[in-house]
C-alpha cells in the first residue's frame, strides 16, 4: 500500500448508539457524546479541526481498559490526549478521544537512590516538578508549555524544551513505559536486558522489531539526520542510534525509546518511569541585544562554546507584541538596550553561585571578541529571570495575538539545521516568505538550530496554497543542510505527509511494518506518522473554505477585532473593515488558538472554575471553542443556544483571561455579549432582575433597612425564599445601611464645577452596604491635602439617584440598561474630566468598568477621556507619591502583618500592586499578597443557590486556607465587596474573620499618626 494512502477503517457512528451506552454502563468516568463536547475536543493548537466520535474522561486505568476492549470489538479508533496543546494535530481525529488530564495524574512510585519517578500519563510537568522539588530534583525536559503539558503527551511527541542542549530530549530521559497494546496485551517496555517477554505476543513483537533493526541498519545510517533535534517518524534507530546524543549512556537498547515520539499510534501508555536530574542550584541569565536577526543567528555558534544550558531567540515581532501585553511589558523592556531587532537569552547553570555568575563576564568578553561589545544585559536575580522566561515560554501565544485573519501558522516551525548554517537558513527562508507576500515570526531554540518560524498566512483564503509552496521550498533547504524537517513538535496531521520525504520509501515501509506489528488493525490514532492525509487537506482545517459566521447585532462594540491585516507589513485596517457578519465578535472569539495557556494551576487568576472542575467545558479555551462553534453555525442556526449557556455558566467574569491570556481572549466581555443575545430571546429570570436593577431599588431599600435585612434574621426565611429568588439559603446577604454614604451628602444637580484635583466616585455597593469605606477614603485624601468632591452631580435636574457604573446590568447581559447608566456617569463626570480632575473609586469592578466596558458601549470620545482619568484610589495615591506630590502622615498600627487578597479586576488591570504599595507605607506593617485566584463570590455568582457549592470550592483552593491560618495580629485586606463577603461567610464556622478595604487600614494609620496610637 502506498505510504500516502490512508488505510480504511470501520468508523462507528456518533451519538447515543449501543456501544456508547454499553461503555457508559461500565465506567466510573465520563463519556461525552453531545455535539458541543465533541466540538470542544475537535481542535488542538494546530490549524486542524476533526470531530471525534466521542470523548472519554476516565477515572482510572479500568475505564481505559474497558474502552480499548470496546474499540477492539467494534473497530473504533482510539486517540489518547493530554492537554490538547499539540501544534501539529496529533490530538485530533475521528476516534474515541481519551482525555487523561483530569484524573490520571498520580505519582505512582519514586526511587530516591536512582532519582527515578513513575507517573500516570495525565500529570502536568509543572505539577511533577513541584512534587520533585522537595527532593531537590526536577524533570528537566522543560517545554514552554510546562504549566499545561502532560508527561504522556510529552512522551508521545518526544518533546524537547529550552534546555535540551544540557539535558536532551524526552527520549533521553525516559527509563521505561508501562503500556497496553491495541489487543489488550500489557507490557513494560524498557531496557532490553531486563525486559520480561513472557507472553508469546510480546516475544514475537520484540523479535520482529530486532529483525527490522538489523534489516534496515545501513538505510538508517544513510538516511536518518545526525542531529539531536529529530523527532519525525519512529525511532527505528534504537539499535543503531544516529543522534549526536546517544539514547542511553552505555549504548544499550531500550525498547521504551521506540515508543517515545510515536504519538499514541503504537500503544496506550499506562505509566511512565522517568529519569530526574538534580535541581540547578544557581542560574545566571544574560540577554544579548542584536541589530539584526542575521547577526543574532551568526553569533549563536560562538555562544554555545561557553557551554550554556540554553540559548533562546526572541525576535522583533515577539518583542513588540510582548510590549503590547500589560503583563509582559515591564519584563521585556528590562531586557532591552535601545530597539533591538532580536535578543538571545543565554543561560548558565551551576552549583557554585560565584562561578555561575562569572560566566556572564565570560559572555561579555566573548561578545567583545566577536565585535559585539555593549550588547549584554546581565540578569542574575532569580525572580527577574523567571519573569523573562515566562515571556519566552508564552512566545507561541504572544505570536498568535495578532488581529486580523492572517496568523502565524505552524508547519515548518521546528526544522532543525546545523548551527553553522543557521544564519543562512534564516535569510533564505525570509526571502521565500517575501516572494509569497508574507513574513515570518521567529523565536525559540537557537542553541540547537531549531527556530520556531511561522509564516503569517490567511488559512481562510489562500493559506493552504502558500503553505504547500513554502513547505516544499523550505524542505529543499533543510535537505541541503542535512537537517531534520521535524525537530521538536512531532508529525501529526501537518508533517506526517513529509515522513516519506525525510526518510525515503524504504524506511517509510519499515515504519509501516512497525505500526502493523503493534497495531495490526490501525485503531490507535490512525493517520499519524504513517498512511497520512495531505497537510493541506482543507476539509480538515479549523477554517475550511465552507466556514461562515452568523450575522449578529451585537450589544457591545467589537469593531477593534473586525479588521483586515497585511501579512507582509503587519498593518491593520480600520476598525470594522474586516467583513465579519458578527460585527467583530466572531473574530474576537477566534483569537483563541487552543494552546491551553489557561490550563494552569500555579499563580494568577485564570481560570478559577476550571481549577475546581478540571473540565474542558469550564476552561477559557473550552468556552472560546464553544462560542466559535456557535457563532459559525456548527451548533445550529441559533447562536444563543443552551449549549453555549452551559459552557458559560461557571464563568465568574473574573477578567483573569483578559490579562493572562497572551492572545487577549476576554471571556468576561464575551459572556456579557452572549447574555445580551440570550436575554433578547428568552427574557430575564427573577434572580437576574433582582441583581441587575439593584442600582434603582437599593436607595429605596436603604430607607427600610431593618425590614429588608430580616431575611437573615428570621428563622426559616432564607429557605423559604431560596426557590423563588434563586439565592442560596446557606448564603448571608449584605446588610443594607440606613445611613448610606449619600444620606446627608446629597447636593442639588449642578454643572458648576469647583476646581478639584480628585473626584471620589462612590459606587452603589459602597453607598448602600459599606459607607465607612468611602468615609475612610475621604479621610485619607483630605489628610493628603486633596479637596475631594463628594456627592457627584446628577446628569440632569431632578435626578437625585446616585450614579452607578451599570456593572449589575452588564453582569446580567442587559447592555442597553447598562448603557443608560454609563451615559449618566459620563455626562456627570465629563466637566470634571475637562477640568483635569482625576476620578478615583473604591470598588474595583465598578471603577474599572469606566476603563473597560464603558469603551465597548459605543459612548464616543467622552468615555475614552473618562477612562484615561479613572483610577482606583490606591493607584492614584501611588502615582502621586511617585511624582513627589503626596505627603501623607501615617502611624503604626496594633497589627504587625497584613494579608492582601487582590480582587480579580485589580489583577486583570495590573492594579493590585498599588494596594500592596500603599499599605507598605504604614510603619512596621509586613504586607503580603495571598496567592489566590478568584474568591468564588464574583459579584452575584456566589449568592446563587445553583452556584453556591462551586463558589465555596473556589474559595477553598487557596484564599480561605490562607485566611484561617492567619494569626490574630494579622489584618485581612480585600478591596472587593464580594471578596470581603466571601471571606466572612467562608470563615463563619471556624471563627469569623472580617476583611477590610485598604482605605480603612490607611485611615487608621492616618489617625494613628495624629494621636500616636501605641502598638501592643
Amino acid at each position: 500500500m502506498p505510504a500516502s494512502v490512508a488505510r480504511p477503517l470501520t468508523f462507528h457512528p456518533r451519538g447515543e448508539d449501543a456501544p456508547w451506552q454499553r461503555l457508559r454502563g461500565v465506567i466510573a468516568g465520563e463519556l461525552l457524546t453531545d455535539l458541543a463536547s465533541r466540538g470542544r475536543y475537535a481542535t488542538d493548537a494546530s490549524i486542524y479541526q476533526v470531530e471525534p466520535l466521542a470523548v472519554l474522561v476516565p477515572q482510572g486505568d479500568d475505564d481505559v481498559c474497558a474502552a480499548m476492549a470496546l474499540c477492539a470489538e467494534h473497530g473504533i479508533p482510539l486517540l489518547p490526549r493530554g492537554a490538547g496543546s499539540s501544534q501539529c494535530g496529533q490530538t485530533v481525529g475521528n476516534a474515541l478521544v481519551v482525555d487523561h488530564s483530569k484524573h490520571l495524574t498520580r505519582v505512582v512510585a519514586f526511587d530516591r537512590d536512582t532519582a527515578t519517578v513513575t507517573v500516570e500519563p495525565g500529570i502536568v510537568l509543572d505539577a511533577l516538578n513541584a512534587w520533585l522539588r522537595r527532593h531537590d530534583l526536577w524533570f528537566p525536559v522543560d517545554v514552554s508549555t510546562s504549566a499545561q503539558a502532560t508527561l504522556g503527551g510529552m512522551a508521545g511527541n518526544n518533546s524537547c524544551g529550552s534546555r535540551s542542549l544540557a539535558y536532551g530530549n524526552m527520549v533521553h530521559n525516559v527509563v521505561a513505559l508501562d503500556v497496553r497494546l491495541a489487543d489488550g496485551t500489557e507490557a513494560r517496555f524498557g531496557d532490553e536486558r531486563t525486559m520480561q517477554a513472557s507472553a508469546p505476543r510480546l516475544r514475537d513483537l520484540l523479535a520482529a522489531l530486532r529483525t527490522i533493526g538489523a534489516r534496515e541498519r545501513e538505510e538508517i545510517e544513510r538516511v536518518v539526520p545526525k542531529v539531536m533535534r529529530r523527532v519525525g517518524g519512529y525511532n527505528a534507530d534504537i539499535f543503531h542510534p544516529q543522534s549526536e546524543r546517544p539514547y542511553t549512556r552505555d549504548g544499550s537498547v531500550n525498547f521504551a525509546h521506540l515508543l517515545v515520539g510515536s504519538e499514541g499510534t503504537l500503544a496506550w501508555t499506562r505509566s511512565l518511569t522517568l529519569q530526574c536530574a538534580p535541581l540547578p542550584r544557581h542560574r545566571a541569565l544574560g540577554i544579548v541585544n542584536y541589530e539584526s536577526l542575521h547577526e543574532a543567528m551568526a553569533s549563536t555558534r560562538h555562544l554555545v562554546a561557553l557551554a550554556p544550558s540554553a540559548v533562546e531567540l526572541v525576535d522583533r515581532t515577539m518583542i513588540d507584541l510582548a510590549r503590547d501585553n500589560p503583563a509582559f511589558r515591564p519584563v521585556i523592556e528590562r531586557a532591552l538596550i535601545g530597539a533591538p531587532q532580536a535578543i538571545l537569552l543565554v543561560e548558565f547553570i551551576g552549583d557554585d553561585a560565584a562561578a555561575t555568575a562569572h560566566k556572564l563576564d565570560d559572555l561579555e568578553a566573548l561578545l567583545g571578541d566577536i565585535g559585539l561589545p555593549g550588547r549584554l544585559v546581565k540578569m542574575p536575580e532569580a525572580a527577574a529571570q523567571k519573569a523573562l522566561w515566562d515571556v519566552r515560554k508564552a512566545g507561541l501565544n504572544i505570536m498568535m495575538s495578532m488581529r486580523g485573519d492572517g496568523k502565524p501558522v505552524s508547519f515548518i516551525e521546528d526544522c532543525a539545521v546545523p548551527l553553522e548554517h543557521l544564519a543562512d537558513y534564516v535569510d533564505r527562508l525570509s526571502e521565500i516568505f517575501g516572494r509569497h507576500g508574507t513574513r515570518g515570526t521567529w523565536y525559540a531554540h537557537a542553541s540547537v538550530g531549531t527556530l520556531h518560524v511561522r509564516p503569517i498566512l490567511d488559512m481562510r483564503r489562500d493559506g493552504a496554497e502558500k503553505m504547500r509552496a513554502i513547505a516544499e521550498e523550505a524542505a529543499a533547504i533543510v535537505r541541503e543542510y542535512k537537517g531534520a524537517f521535524s525537530g521538536e513538535h512531532g508529525d501529526g496531521l501537518v508533517r506526517s505527509e513529509w515522513v516519506p520525504w525525510q526518510f525515503g520509501p524504504r524506511l517509510t515501509r519499515a515504519f509501516e511494518d512497525i505500526k502493523d506489528l503493534f497495531d495490526p488493525r490501525g485503531l490507535l490514532n490512525p493517520g499519524k506518522i504513517v498512511r497520512a492525509s495531505r497537510m493541506d487537506d482543507t476539509t480538515l482545517f479549523r477554517f475550511p473554505p465552507t466556514y461562515r459566521t452568523l450575522a449578529l447585532d451585537t450589544g457591545l462594540d467589537w469593531s477593534a477585532w473586525n479588521v483586515t491585516s497585511d501579512a507582509a507589513t503587519g498593518a491593520l485596517g480600520n476598525p470594522g473593515s474586516g467583513g465579519d457578519p458578527a460585527r467583530g465578535f466572531g473574530k474576537a472569539v477566534e483569537m483563541c488558538n487552543n494552546n491551553g495557556h489557561c490550563r494552569k494551576f500555579d499563580a494568577g487568576t485564570m481560570c478559577p472554575s476550571y481549577r475546581v472542575t478540571r473540565d474542558e467545558i469550564h476552561l477559557t479555551r473550552g468556552r472560546a471553542n464553544t462560542l466559535r462553534l456557535a457563532v459559525s453555525g456548527q451548533l445550529g442556526d441559533e447562536f444563543a443556544s443552551p449549549a453555549v449557556r452551559d459552557a458559560l455558566d461557571l464563568c465568574v467574569s473574573c477578567k483573569g483571561c483578559r490579562r493572562e491570556c497572551p492572545t487577549g481572549v476576554d471571556m468576561a466581555r464575551m459572556k456579557i455579549e452572549f447574555q445580551y443575545q440570550w436575554q433578547r430571546g428568552h427574557g430575564v429570570a427573577l434572580r437576574d432582575r433582582l441583581v441587575a436593577w439593584l442600582p434603582l431599588w437599593a436607595p429605596r431599600a436603604a430607607a427600610f433597612a431593618p425590614l429588608v435585612n430580616l431575611r437573615d434574621r428570621l428563622p426559616g426565611l432564607r429557605g423559604l425564599l431560596e426557590r423563588p429568588t434563586g439565592i442560596a439559603a446557606r448564603r448571608s446577604l449584605p446588610r443594607f445601611r440606613y445611613n448610606t454614604f449619600f444620606r446627608g451628602h446629597r447636593r442639588p444637580a449642578t454643572r458648576d464645577i469647583t476646581p478639584v484635583d480628585v473626584v471620589l466616585f462612590v459606587d452603589t455597593f459602597t453607598n448602600a452596604f459599606e459607607p465607612e469605606n468611602a468615609h475612610a477614603a475621604l479621610r485619607v485624601l483630605r489628610a493628603a491635602g486633596y479637596r475631594a468632591e463628594v456627592g457627584l452631580p446628577a446628569p440632569k435636574e431632578g435626578d437625585a439617584r446616585p450614579l452607578c457604573c451599570g456593572r449589575t446590568f452588564l453582569a446580567c447581559g442587559l447592555v442597553d440598561e447598562a448603557r443608560r447608566e454609563a451615559v449618566r456617569v459620563v455626562e456627570a463626570l465629563a466637566p470634571y474630566v475637562a477640568a483635569g480632575a482625576t476620578i478615583v473609586g473604591l470598588e474595583p469592578s465598578c471603577l474599572l468598568s469606566l476603563r473597560d466596558e464603558f469603551l465597548a458601549l459605543r459612548l464616543g470620545d467622552a468615555a475614552a477621556r473618562l477612562a484615561e482619568r479613572a483610577l482606583l484610589v490606591e493607584e492614584f495615591l501611588a502615582r502621586e507619591r511617585a511624582a513627589g506630590r503626596l505627603d501623607l502622615p501615617l502611624g503604626a498600627l496594633r497589627e504587625r502583618r497584613a494579608l492582601v487578597h487582590g480582587h480579580c479586576h485589580q489583577k486583570a488591570f495590573d492594579a493590585a500592586g498599588a494596594t500592596l504599595d500603599v499599605l507598605r507605607w504604614i510603619p512596621a506593617l509586613a504586607v503580603e499578597p495571598i496567592e489566590s485566584s478568584c474568591c468564588g463570590m464574583a459579584g452575584a455568582f456566589g449568592y446563587s443557590a445553583k452556584h453556591y457549592d462551586i463558589s465555596m470550592r473556589m474559595a477553598e483552593v487557596s484564599l480561605l486556607p490562607a485566611v484561617r491560618a492567619a494569626g490574630d495580629d494579622t489584618l485581612i485586606v480585600a478591596d472587593g465587596t464580594s471578596c470581603r463577603h466571601q471571606i466572612a461567610d467562608g470563615t463563619r464556622a471556624s471563627g469569623r474573620r472580617d476583611a477590610v478595604h485598604a482605605m480603612r487600614v490607611l485611615a487608621r494609620a492616618v489617625d494613628a499618626a495624629e494621636r500616636r496610637e501605641p502598638r501592643h
